[in-house]
C-alpha cells in the first residue's frame, strides 16, 4: 500500500473525531489508534499531525470539485455562470460540514493564517484553471485574489446558513459575483477612457510588467518533457 493511500486512510479515520475534538492532536492520535498505525508512520505521513490532514482534506475537496465541474454541462454558460457553478460545486462536494467549520477555526489561528490563505488561493486557482484561464499578466493575480475573497466570504455565509437547500447561500454568492463583474466593467471603462488612460499611464505601464509566476520544468527530478 502506498503512502498516499495510507494518508487517505488516516484522513478518513480522523473525520469522525474532528466533529468532537476539531483538527487537534487528540483527534489525530485517535485516528492513528483506530487504524492500529505505527505512530512513526503517521508522523511521516503528517509531520504536523492534524494540521496536515486538514490541509489534505481541503485539497481533496478541490479535487472533487474539479471532477464535478468536468462532468457538468458548461459549454453554453457565460463566464460568471461558470464561476458561480464552480464555487457552488466546491461547497456541494463537502460531505462533512463540521469538518469545514473546524478547519475555518483552525486556519484562523495566527500561526496558521498563511496556510489558510494559501488553501483559499489554491481553490481559486483550481477554479480558474478549470475555466481555461490563460492570463499571463497582472490579471492572473487579480482574478485569483478577487475570487479568493468571494469564496472565503461565501464559505463563512454557508457555515451559518440553515435555509432549505442553502438557497440563501446561493443568493449571497450571486450578489458577490455581481459585485466582481461590476469591478471588471469599471476596469474596462478605465482602459477605454483615453483621458484616464493618459493620467494613469505610469501605473498602467508598471502593471503591464507584472507576469504570472512560471514554474520551471527543467529542474532535476521533473523528467524530460513529454
Amino acid at each position: 500500500m502506498t503512502l498516499e493511500m495510507r494518508l487517505s486512510d488516516l484522513l478518513v479515520a480522523i473525520l469522525p473525531h474532528v466533529v468532537f475534538d476539531g483538527w487537534s492532536q487528540v483527534s489525530f492520535d485517535c485516528a492513528v489508534a483506530d487504524l492500529n498505525m505505527d505512530p512513526s508512520l503517521a508522523a511521516l505521513l503528517a509531520p504536523r499531525g492534524a494540521v496536515d490532514l486538514a490541509i489534505a482534506y481541503h485539497r481533496q475537496g478541490d479535487a472533487d470539485m474539479l471532477v464535478a465541474y468536468e462532468a457538468a454541462s458548461t459549454k453554453n454558460l457565460k463566464i460568471r455562470e461558470k464561476i458561480t457553478l464552480a464555487v457552488r460545486l466546491r461547497l456541494e462536494v463537502v460531505e462533512n460540514k463540521e469538518a469545514v467549520r473546524r478547519g475555518s477555526a483552525l486556519f484562523a489561528l495566527p500561526l496558521l493564517v498563511a496556510d489558510g490563505a494559501k488553501l483559499i488561493w489554491g481553490t481559486s486557482d483550481n477554479i480558474w484553471l478549470a475555466l481555461g484561464d490563460t492570463s499571463e499578466d497582472v490579471n492572473w493575480y487579480s482574478k485569483r485574489a478577487t475570487l479568493s475573497a468571494v469564496y472565503a466570504a461565501t464559505v463563512l455565509f454557508w457555515l451559518g446558513d440553515d435555509s432549505p437547500s442553502y438557497e440563501e447561500t446561493w443568493s449571497f454568492l450571486d450578489r458577490r459575483i455581481e459585485n466582481v463583474m461590476q469591478i471588471e466593467t469599471a476596469k474596462g471603462q478605465v482602459r477605454a477612457n483615453k483621458q484616464l488612460s493618459a493620467v494613469l499611464a505610469g501605473p498602467l505601464w508598471l502593471l503591464s510588467k507584472i507576469k504570472r509566476p512560471v514554474v520551471r520544468d527543467d529542474l532535476p527530478g521533473r523528467g524530460p518533457k513529454g
